[in-house]
């Protein structure tokens, strides 16, 4: 589906990704890992055109998108949720979400766009339950399953998430994990940017490791859960074997 390669990108005259490649496949979740300043909220960002590269291609579906404005790129099946969360504060959830089908609204047919609606409360009842409250006033968890819920009403074929985890009581994190695997189930192709290694192993089925915008290491979660490398920087362990590529 996703085919990134020998990608460059960076801000003014830093070079933040140093050719960079890698695949996400119809119906995957790989995630993708690395320490803070790897480069891989900027990788997201060049996927969704948020960010322009400076070199190299992006590709959706064979069709190249390099450079598209973020827009085109919703339009073209890919919705990122970003680090932050970035939900409209003043506006109530329903607003919020209203707000994440305008890439079909004006095309799209009677009570669809309720219909996509009741899916993402279906998902997460908590927002059924808040949906005329100001989205400034939800909790963190509740502010990100609107961010989620935000970028499901575009109808994504490729989820950009970013760091969902972040700053999040181990409940809610369970409760995030859970809808990112029933999403999975579903068939949905999601590109995870995860610090909770360990989680983002089990719900992802491949993965990549990024070192100073470099891709350093990839292969199969429960390979990448057994490497050297990511048992030392990430797990906490040491003197385990790799079985990495």
């Amino acid at each position: 589906m996703l085919n990134v390669q020998g990608l460059h990108a960076g801000y003014g005259r830093t070079e933040v990704l140093h050719n960079v490649t890698l695949e996400v496949r119809e119906g995957e979740v790989v995630c993708l890992l690395g320490a803070n300043g790897a480069g891989k909220s900027t990788l997201l960002g060049c996927i969704s055109g948020v960010v322009r590269p400076t070199q190299g291609q992006v590709t959706l579906r064979g069709v190249a998108t390099t450079g598209a404005a973020p827009y085109l790129m919703v339009r073209r099946g890919i919705c990122h949720v970003p680090e932050g969360k970035q939900i409209f504060q003043t506006l109530t959830v329903f607003e919020n979400l209203k707000l994440g089908s305008y890439s079909y609204a004006t095309r799209a047919r009677a009570g669809e766009i309720e219909h996509e609606m009741e899916s993402v409360f279906a998902l997460f009842p908590r927002l059924a339950e808040r949906r005329r409250q100001r989205a400034g006033t939800l909790s963190g968890g509740e502010q990100q399953m609107l961010a989620i819920g935000r970028a499901l009403m575009g109808r994504p074929r490729l989820l950009l998430t970013d760091e969902p985890s972040l700053g999040l009581a181990p409940l809610v994190i369970q409760e995030i994990f859970r809808t990112l695997e029933t999403l999975r189930r579903r068939g949905m192709t999601i590109l995870l940017v995860e610090q909770n290694v360990r989680v983002a192993l089990e719900v992802s089925d491949r993965g990549y490791v990024m070192q100073n915008g470099a891709i350093v290491l990839s292969g199969p979660s429960a390979e990448l859960a057994g490497s050297e490398l990511v048992a030392a920087a990430y797990l906490g362990k040491r003197g385990a074997h790799s079985s990495a590529p």
